[in-house]
């Protein structure tokens, strides 16, 4: 370190908080050639690439950072989360690994640790260091309550529900810690929140996500107990806050899924040649909440199939290769044809293959890569790829009931929804035109009419041999981190046919919408 360092990197943060990227960019990358291993400089920068859309920058800061790690577990956990952003998830673990995070009992450390798992998708451990954190003090309502989501995964009902009451002790107001807790059980006329619910209602903030939130937990409460017109007034209340929260253009989608469908021609998606050796990938695509789940809990009861979670790592990887931080839009449709897809296939496996943890393959779960599912075939040729289908108003109904967050605005309006399984129809149909044989579509009736006859089919598709058991979900006892995490520690069951019929009359105009796609 020089004289000089000091007074750059103050210069660098004066320019940060006036919003001034590039001046602040120049000085630092000046800083580091008088300090070429500054590490808090390693990694602003690397935040300052990946804010201008420079994610190969961004990654080789955050690693450059890694390999100079000092002995401070803030530090530590800081350049972990820039490389799980940028997509280096081995790079993530082996920063777990540094030896001053052995033995912390730093509660801030250690709740950075349980988060980085959890985004690894590492439930039993993020668990443990939740409670780890727990014994170290922490108590925010925003740890209780990323603790409880933790219990829930791992299936921890009780101390969940117990965690979960605390938050709402501490913020009366807290929606998504009442919509938690409210979905943790069936209720029922003798026994239910709704009375909570509603004074809650009265002091929250109107038009904000904890109003939201709190107007779906009553709308799923009457719904337990039957008074369905309310319900319906407390979901649609709901879905329109959020929808007004966003700034959502169907137009949009069209034009650039239309686009996406011109340039992936059958040309282009004749596949890398090359063969990829070691744990090949079983992606489940699909709308979200279409049966995902369920057929990821069938497939990883195999003995050769370990479930991976929803995994964000091929988008991560088809942004270092097109060096966008977004993964589709105008920007990579162009990018396309330029891309090195035997790379873009390396790459994933790389940062992927560990998750098999021996077996012969690992199910990467991300129900959007539908969007994707052309370019994952050109890159991964050996993949296979399985389509979960379920009845358009099924399962358009069960989005428009979720609240699945800000990535999914287009669940909140009726016509918005119904616009974007429009796009989701038309590109698995033109998927399936330009690559036929590549995707297996698993209709949803059939997996949980006759899951066995299903799951031969599935099996056989990936190039596995019958086990018997698959077809038993009960007996996978792995951390569910989805909406459908209650179901699928149930044996499988048809309950979940047609539950729209409740607001046939409400939902007419989705039925309308819907009824006018192309078969």
């Amino acid at each position: 370190m020089t004289d000089s360092t000091p007074r750059l990197w103050d210069r660098a943060q004066r320019y940060l908080s006036g919003g001034q990227l590039l001046a602040a960019r120049i000085t630092l990358e000046s800083l580091l050639q008088r300090d070429p291993v500054h590490i808090h400089a390693l990694l602003t920068l690397s935040g300052i690439a990946f804010e201008e859309h420079r994610v190969r920058d961004a990654a080789m800061y955050a690693l450059t950072a890694m390999s100079h790690l000092p002995a401070d577990g803030g530090l530590v956990v800081d350049a972990a989360m820039m490389l799980l952003r940028v997509g280096e998830t081995v790079a993530v673990r082996d920063c777990l690994d540094h030896p001053v995070l052995s033995n912390t009992s730093d509660g801030s450390v250690l709740m950075g640790l349980a988060t980085l798992r959890k985004m690894l998708g590492e439930h039993r451990e993020a668990l443990t260091l939740f409670n780890q954190a727990a014994a170290a003090g922490m108590g925010t309502i925003d740890f209780r309550f990323q603790r409880a989501l933790e219990l829930i995964f791992n299936g921890q009902m009780d101390d969940a529900e117990a965690e979960l009451k605390i938050c709402l002790r501490l913020e009366p107001s807290f929606g998504r810690g009442a919509l938690a807790l409210t979905r943790l059980r069936k209720q029922t006329l003798e026994k239910n929140h709704l009375d909570d619910l509603r004074g809650r209602l009265q002091e929250v903030e109107k038009g904000t996500e904890d109003h939201a939130a709190l107007e779906f937990a009553v709308y799923k409460e009457l719904e337990d107990t039957q008074r369905y017109d309310l319900a319906w007034e407390a979901l649609a209340r709901g879905n329109a806050i959020l929808y007004a929260r966003h700034q959502h253009d169907p137009d949009y989608e069209r034009h650039l899924f239309g686009n996406l469908i011109r340039r992936c021609t059958p040309q282009f998606l004749q596949d890398a040649d090359v063969v990829h050796e070691g744990p090949q990938p079983i992606f489940i695509i699909g709308m979200p909440r279409s049966g995902t789940t369920l057929l990821d809990r069938v497939l990883g009861n195999h003995s050769q199939v370990v479930s991976a979670g929803e995994l964000d790592d091929f988008g991560l990887q088809l942004r270092w290769v097109a060096d966008h931080r977004t993964t589709l839009d105008e920007y990579v449709l162009e990018r396309l044809p330029d891309l090195d897809y035997a790379e873009l296939g390396r790459r994933y496996l790389e940062r992927t293959q560990w998750r098999a943890q021996g077996a012969r393959f690992f199910i990467d779960k991300l129900p959007r890569n539908w969007m994707i599912a052309g370019l994952i075939h050109r890159a991964l040729p050996q993949a296979r790829i399985l389509n979960l289908v379920r009845d358009p108003m099924d399962v358009c109904f069960s989005n428009f009931r979720a609240l699945l967050g800000d990535t999914f605005p287009w669940s909140y309006d009726m016509h918005a929804l119904a616009a974007h399984y429009k796009q989701y129809r038309r590109v698995l149909a033109h998927w399936h035109a330009a690559m036929p044989g590549q995707i297996l579509d698993v209709p949803y009736n059939e997996l949980t009419r006759d899951p066995e006859a299903m799951a031969h089919k599935v099996l056989d598709y990936c190039g596995l041999e019958w086990e018997p058991g698959c077809v038993d979900i009960t007996r996978n006892k792995a951390a569910v981190a989805t909406l459908s995490m209650s179901q699928v520690r149930e044996p499988i069951h048809t309950r979940f046919f047609e539950e729209w019929r409740n607001y046939e009359q409400q939902l007419q105009p989705l039925r309308e919408a819907i009824a006018e796609l192309p078969i």
